[in-house]
């Protein structure tokens, strides 16, 4: 009998994939604890409540941050912090699918320590765009924003391939302008936030983050700049 038989499907998925999975759904879990009344007793029903107060991205408070030119470590890491929280299971699930998926594939071309910058770096970019291009008082919550720079990294190795194929590179963009256009058309049936804002800033941070921290992305940086 082969011992590989039974091996766990989760073991082929990267560590830091994995790490951030856990996180997420580790977070969600002690909120649906909390609602059940299994965790935190009567006040558990507010964990979710009190979490996003705490750690959710405010683009009022970080209008106050620009304009009195202070920045207090603790509300920067709201930044980053809100992008392992959500607003139920549901919106949980659907940024995990897209982890699992989209992480898997990233980190099989990436280093792990660049995934993992993916993800800081396109959640910083998606909720500075959603503070400085509109003005909402509506929190930003949830993992699509990194979700959207892994989409953008995979591009940019969906984009380097057909390039060297001598293909039309534009193809790159399919699964970018193919989630876009759901996303629209889910706003005008049944109306949505703002959130694609920060969504397409995640995607472009991504992808330009993926020239500088692919492998021998830096080098390439470099070489052309070197040129001039």
């Amino acid at each position: 009998m082969n011992p590989d038989h039974f091996e766990s499907p989760l073991n082929a998925l990267p560590p830091v994939v994995v790490a951030l999975s856990a996180l997420i759904v580790g977070l969600e879990i002690l909120f649906q604890a909390g609602a059940a009344g299994i965790v935190g007793g009567p006040a558990g029903v507010g964990l979710r409540l009190e979490a996003l107060n705490g750690w959710a991205f405010s683009p009022r408070l970080m209008e106050r941050m620009f304009e009195t030119g202070t920045y207090p470590p603790r509300q920067l890491l709201r930044l980053v912090s809100y992008s392992v929280l959500h607003l139920s299971f549901v919106h949980m699930l659907f940024v995990l699918v897209f982890l699992l998926a989209l992480g898997k594939m990233v980190a099989e071309s990436f280093a792990a320590w660049a995934v993992a910058l993916l993800w800081v770096v396109s959640s910083v970019a998606g909720a500075l765009a959603y503070t400085v291009l509109l003005s909402t008082d509506r929190a930003l919550v949830g993992g699509y924003p990194a979700v959207y720079g892994l989409i953008g990294a995979f591009t940019f190795i969906m984009w380097t391939g057909l390039g060297a194929m001598g293909e039309r590179r534009i193809r790159a963009f399919t699964l970018i302008a193919f989630l876009l256009g759901i996303q629209l058309a889910f706003g005008l049936l049944f109306g949505g936030g703002p959130d694609w804002v920060a969504d397409l800033a995640g995607f472009a941070a991504g992808f330009l983050l993926s020239f500088v921290i692919s492998p021998g992305g830096w080098g390439r940086v470099m070489a052309k700049l070197r040129q001039r």
